[in-house]
């Protein structure tokens, strides 16, 4: 029997190009709690504000966070939040770009689940069961595999 091995894939001889990914998750609560983040009624206080920063620095420590992931020099990182009242949802969307070897998926990916963590870390204290969701890469472009879209994107 073979045994596996951990190891980080070499990039070396791949060519730079402009990378850019876009990932997209949820944080569900009740409508009165997406009020009071709009609002700012939210103990911790700024709840989107925080959560943009804390993506922001997410992105740009994801080989930190996650094994075997490639440090990149990211050239921008966009969170976006959106909050629907009437759902009770705060809408995270990352936007990553680098020119570089690999792809910047995971960064966005990163930056959405702890802009996640942090919306419900602010608003734990008013209610503790919401919900963190559908996480996932919405688009990619550059590299070797071209461009990718999610098909309901």
């Amino acid at each position: 029997m073979s045994e596996l091995q951990t190891k980080m894939v070499d990039v070396g001889s791949k060519a730079d190009t402009t990378r850019a990914a876009v990932a997209r998750g949820v944080v569900r609560m009740l409508p009165t709690t997406a009020r009071r983040i709009v609002a700012g009624e939210i103990p911790k206080g700024d709840v989107l504000n925080t959560a943009r920063v804390a993506g922001i620095m997410a992105a740009k420590n994801t080989p930190h966070i996650v094994p075997l992931c490639h440090p990149l020099l990211i050239t921008a990182v966009d969170v976006d939040l959106d909050v629907n009242v009437e759902c009770g949802e705060v809408i995270i969307t990352a936007r990553v770009r680098c020119v570089g070897k690999t792809g910047v998926e995971m960064e966005a990916l990163t930056a959405v689940s702890a802009a996640a963590l942090t919306v419900y870390d602010m608003c734990k204290v008013v209610q503790k069961d919401m919900v963190i969701a559908d996480v996932r890469l919405l688009e990619k472009s550059g590299g070797k595999s071209g461009d990718w879209k999610a098909d309901d994107a």
